[in-house]
């Protein structure tokens, strides 16, 4: 645990097999293997030249997109580098499988194609080191959603965890440039305020990638009705996300389907989307050597967040999710929109 990346590293993928069993496809409703499924937040150990395989679990699962985390705020920017540089050299190695992601034409092709479309998100903002050119790097590197903060405040945006920040005038032009080069804004793991203040700013749409409904579970990293509805005002979207402190009491398909009906009911289901927040491998650590754990994942009512002890939501659900909706009364046109069809609309409006 966390032990510094300051080498080239090779390791075996540590979650390429399934911890659940996956819904035979037989059971797979229609609307499922038909529609395009999205999930708006994934993670892979942040280490350079790493073994993609893991991700296998998200094909063989049904998904055709999924986003891959690849820096948050305590990663610096030569590691983010390196580490999209071996993602992009995995994927790009293994392209009978997979798709790096330039437009949406590659999400579609990989639903025909049954392949499995990647494309990357950053967890904050200190890996552009203040510098607005940067956004176009990283867009141009296969990064298509950020948020501007992760859980601490930084320079540019607060965190949820920090003094109810606010945007910087820096990360208004921050949010500008993200909606110019094509970089969805997402205000997961942000504070309130930033929040609002992101929403104000931008000009496309903007969304939770992987954040709940505050309301059914009172945890800091959930958000409030007012921030739900100010991101479907502004054409984006709320996604369910599958870590267990943040949906309360359980894990199963109806604490999931539970915080969906909620969302469906107060911004409607055009705005309501997935991101499960699988991390493939609970024993790594991405925070370098001397940062303080609690100080980047506090206690929250007196409770650890403890990666070795939080439960979360396989990509193996993903289909037992869609069937879950339809058999508490979802129609088939609402499905789609839920496990993919919404997301893909964002991201037609935010990507060009």
């Amino acid at each position: 645990m966390n032990k510094p990346v300051t080498t080239q590293t090779t390791l075996a993928p540590k979650g390429t097999q399934a911890t659940e069993p996956l819904l035979p496809k037989s059971d797979w409703p229609q609307v499922f293997k038909d529609g395009i499924i999205w999930d708006a937040h994934a993670c892979l150990p942040l280490l350079p030249n790493y073994d993609c395989s893991a991700l296998e679990r998200h094909r063989a699962a049904g998904a055709t997109f999924v986003s891959v985390n690849v820096g948050m705020d305590f990663n610096p920017l030569a590691q983010c580098i390196r580490v999209i540089a071996g993602f992009r050299d995995w994927i790009g190695k293994h392209s009978d499988h997979y798709i790096m992601v330039d437009t949406l034409d590659d999400v579609r092709r990989a639903k025909r194609e049954g392949k499995l479309a990647v494309a990357f998100d950053l967890e904050g903002s200190a890996m552009i080191e203040d510098d607005l050119a940067m956004l176009g790097v990283y867009r141009d590197l296969g990064v298509r959603q950020m948020h501007l903060a992760y859980n601490r405040d930084n320079n540019i945006a607060g965190g949820c965890f920090g003094k109810n920040q606010g945007l910087t005038d820096l990360g208004r032009e921050v949010v500008k440039e993200c909606n110019r080069v094509g970089i969805t804004m997402d205000c997961s793991h942000s504070a309130r305020q930033t929040s609002l203040d992101v929403m104000e700013v931008s000009s496309k749409p903007v969304v939770f990638s992987h954040s709940n409904a505050k309301a059914l579970c009172d945890h800091p990293r959930n958000i409030d009705d007012v921030q739900m509805k100010r991101a479907a005002e502004t054409g984006g979207m709320v996604c369910v996300t599958g870590i267990g402190p943040f949906l309360g009491a359980d894990i199963d398909t109806d604490t999931i389907i539970r915080h969906i009906d909620y969302m469906v009911e107060k911004i409607g289901v055009a705005h309501v989307g997935i991101g499960i927040d699988y991390s493939f491998d609970q024993d790594h650590s991405d925070l370098p050597e001397g940062e303080d754990p609690a100080l980047w994942w506090p206690k929250v009512q007196g409770v650890d967040f403890d990666f070795s002890t939080v439960r979360f939501v396989s990509p193996e659900r993903l289909p037992d999710i869609a069937a879950g909706l339809l058999k508490h009364g979802y129609k088939d046109a609402d499905v789609a929109a839920i496990m993919g069809g919404n997301f893909m609309r964002v991201a037609e409006a935010c990507w060009s």
